[in-house]
């Protein structure tokens, strides 16, 4: 969808101003570079064979959010490696009242987010987002230095070309694992 909406020099949402649409395009070379570089770690691809087979996971994202290009792959992969399973990704601004319901910290419409769902039933099991805790420091901490926005974007995305995808991965499969906790407690009860 963004590589098409590119073509007419287009992102996501309402708000078309250029620094949002070079956003979007840098993007698609991030996601392009993990989609090539990032593979399912063994042992998680192992772990998710023995899950149970009816999840469904929705992200919630835009084109032009530097996090979600760098988290997006990972979590793409991490669904595709459960053949049963599903993941689909709706826009924040066009699914306010879904993004509602996973604020950050309460208050915060903060992307991606991923949520875990029982897919028969729909049922909320967990969620993720919006990004793996060292990369949550890196904002922090610039944000105490109150460093230029420049900065802070060079400096995450630093971070996450260092890291490979491989905090996002552990994260996201241990919020997984609570899920299915979760959900074996639900059908126990």
């Amino acid at each position: 969808m963004l590589q098409t909406l590119m073509a007419d020099n287009k992102t996501t949402g309402t708000n078309q101003e250029d620094w949002l649409v070079e956003y979007a395009r840098l993007n698609i070379a991030r996601m392009n570079r993990l989609d090539k570089t990032f593979a399912v770690p063994q042992k998680n691809w192992h772990q998710i064979q023995k899950m149970p087979n009816d999840l469904w996971f929705l992200t919630i994202s835009e084109g032009w959010c530097g996090d979600a290009a760098q988290i997006i792959p990972v979590i793409e992969k991490m669904v595709a490696a459960k053949a049963s399973w599903d993941h689909k990704i709706i826009l924040r601004d066009e699914h306010l009242p879904v993004m509602d319901r996973f604020l950050t910290n309460g208050t915060s419409r903060s992307i991606p987010v991923t949520i875990m769902l029982k897919a028969d039933t729909l049922d909320v099991l967990g969620w993720w987002g919006p990004r793996p805790a060292g990369a949550q420091a890196v904002i922090d901490e610039l944000k105490a230095e109150n460093a230029d926005f420049e900065i802070v974007k060079e400096k995450l995305h630093g971070w996450y070309a260092k890291d490979k995808g491989q905090s996002t991965a552990a994260e996201f499969m241990q919020t997984l694992q609570e899920a299915i906790t979760t959900l074996e407690n639900h059908m126990a009860a």
